[in-house]
Formats: C-alpha cells, sequence, structure tokens
C-alpha cells in the first residue's frame, strides 16, 4: 500500500500547489464531479464540481497573496480503490485587507480511484468552536 498512499500524497502535493498558484483548474482537477464539500463557511454543504468551483473562485479572491496550504500530520487509510485521510493544514498568506493570517484547519478527504486516477470525493474542512462564546478558535497549533 505504500505505492497507493504515495498517489495520495501526491495529489494532496497537488491541490496545495493548485490553491498556492490560485489555479482554478488544476485545483479543480483533484475532484470527483459529485464531489460533497463541508467548509468552515456557509453554507453546509457545497455538492457538485460547478458550486465548488464557485467556492474556490470567491476564495482564491479574497486573498492578495498566494495560498499556503503546508499539509501536516497526514494519515491514509487506503485499499487500491478507496481512500480515507485525515490531516492538519496550515493556511497561511495576505488577505486583500492586508491581513496577515497563519492558522490551521482540521482537513478529513473521502478519497476513490478511476480510471483517471484518485479523486476527492467529500472533502470536510473544521476548524475547533469555543462552545462557551460561539467563536471560531484559530490560534492553536500541533
Amino acid at each position: 500500500m505504500e505505492a497507493v498512499n504515495a498517489e495520495i500524497e501526491a495529489l494532496l502535493e497537488e491541490r496545495g500547489r493548485a490553491a498556492w498558484d490560485k489555479d482554478l483548474d488544476r485545483l479543480m482537477a483533484v475532484f470527483a464531479p459529485e464531489v460533497v464539500y463541508f467548509d468552515i463557511v456557509p453554507p453546509l454543504r457545497y455538492t457538485g464540481a460547478a458550486a465548488l468551483r464557485d467556492r474556490f473562485a470567491d476564495w482564491f479572491g479574497r486573498w492578495q497573496s498566494p495560498i499556503g496550504q503546508q499539509v501536516q500530520e497526514l494519515e491514509i487509510l487506503a485499499t487500491r480503490e478507496v481512500a480515507a485521510a485525515h490531516m492538519l493544514v496550515r493556511a497561511s498568506g495576505t488577505l486583500l485587507n492586508g491581513r496577515e493570517v497563519d492558522y490551521f484547519v482540521r482537513v478529513s478527504d473521502s478519497l476513490r480511484r478511476g480510471s483517471a486516477g484518485w479523486l476527492i470525493t467529500h472533502e470536510h474542512v473544521s476548524v475547533p468552536v469555543d462552545l462557551a462564546t460561539g467563536s471560531a478558535v484559530i490560534d492553536l497549533r500541533p
């Protein structure tokens, strides 16, 4: 399974490079057409590649710098056809308003291998929430 894990790691690395470059076509190429995406921003879910493409276009437009997406603590459980992965992703860069950001999100992926290789069929991005205040906690470090 080492080869399978290496293929998935390469896909996730490409995802990060595409985000850094703000290359929408390359980023969308890692997602299945029927992807279901749970993000840290509303709505509850994005269903399908068209909805996710719109979300990512909006996301890219909110940054003046490249978008850092450094995967850490990656764990993969895979067979030859399906896989699950979870990781911490360090997001960093400069927003349009000039604010420098550097925070971690939690990411879980479901993937399947088709004739074109591995694709993400479901991605869940989250941050911890302080239940007393209802506020996202984005200053935690691994």
